[in-house]
């Protein structure tokens, strides 16, 4: 099993400008995969929780967004959601029986039942949704800025906010999905092949695993997204919208020694961010359409373009 090379992120995060993290926060860590399993490639991932032996995704785009459960040795649907088509859904994290859902730029979120997937009420908030996940208490959200909120489950107040930000204090921005793992928030960073590990309480970015290489090269996919953790089993799983696959790592710390595994994937290195997918909020957002502010940061413009121009574009791109 090859290692990715400790530089990779560096040359990621120094082509979006970040590469004032790697320096603070040192070498990353890496990973080795355990298991890689089947995943619908249709499935643009916005969010994915482990429950009781399943899946749970959300995927997004207009007109093909949905609440899924899944079966994870196969990957087939066991039991599909459809959310109405003007929505565009983005993470989820299930709490207390009950399953919850953002929408990017609609500032709604749904509510299901775990056990039956039946629509059981609605939530609003501020700004964009972009992540869900909860820390067993509240919920905890990001919205593609450097803020992470956590939210009340009942009546959905703003308990509380941090800022993330990496050794030098500089802020981290475009957080996108999340979970809450052993006492930390992974967050993945939307087109980067890094997740960041991020103390609840302060903020601040306590290290990186630097994913680069997992999906095999000239496999198609768009960027990185969705983690998902079996607490009972201390097992991590990572995927990435229109993916083929889902994987099982082991996360690596620095200077660590790989676990042996019979396993053989590809592990080349994937292309710097420069080569990465074109911004899917840009790409797929309804003709015309303007993103909403988020508190206080200057509403983007979306190009007026077509969706199926779009996603060949995005394809084209890897």
């Amino acid at each position: 099993m090859r290692h990715v090379k400790p530089g990779a992120l560096a040359t990621a995060l120094l082509a979006i400008g970040l590469v004032s993290v790697a320096a603070a926060q040192g070498t990353p860590d890496t990973y080795q995969v355990i298991n890689r399993h089947p995943h619908d490639p249709g499935a643009f991932t916005q969010g994915l929780i482990f429950d009781n032996g399943l899946l749970y995704e959300s995927t997004g785009l207009h007109g093909r967004s949905s609440l899924r459960e899944v079966d994870l040795a196969t990957g087939a649907v066991r039991r599909r959601v459809n959310v109405p088509a003007q929505y565009f859904a983005e993470g989820m994290t299930m709490l207390e029986g009950r399953i919850y859902q953002l929408t990017w730029q609609s500032q709604v979120g749904f509510i299901y039942d775990a056990a039956t997937l039946a629509q059981v009420g609605q939530f609003s908030y501020t700004g964009e949704g972009w992540g869900l996940t909860h820390d067993g208490h509240q919920l905890i959200m990001s919205d593609g800025t450097n803020r992470i909120r956590f939210l009340d489950p009942v009546d959905f107040r703003v308990v509380r906010t941090i800022g993330v930000v990496d050794g030098s204090g500089d802020p981290v921005t475009r957080l996108n999905e999340l979970e809450y793992i052993e006492g930390q928030i992974y967050a993945n960073v939307w087109q980067t092949n890094a997740i960041a590990r991020i103390d609840p309480a302060s903020g601040r970015i306590l290290g990186w695993i630097d994913l680069a290489g997992l999906l095999p090269a000239g496999t198609p996919g768009d960027v990185l997204n969705g983690i998902a953790y079996d607490a009972a089993s201390r097992r991590l799983f990572v995927t990435g919208k229109l993916w083929p696959y889902l994987f099982e790592i082991r996360v690596i710390p620095r200077s660590s020694p790989p676990a042996p595994t019979g396993l053989k994937v590809s592990m080349a290195a994937s292309g710097p961010v420069a080569r990465a997918a074109a911004s899917y909020r840009a790409a797929f957002a309804p003709e015309g359409a303007t993103a909403a502010p988020t508190d206080g940061a200057a509403p983007p413009t979306v190009p007026d373009r077509s969706e199926s121009s779009s996603r060949r574009a995005t394809r084209s791109a890897r």
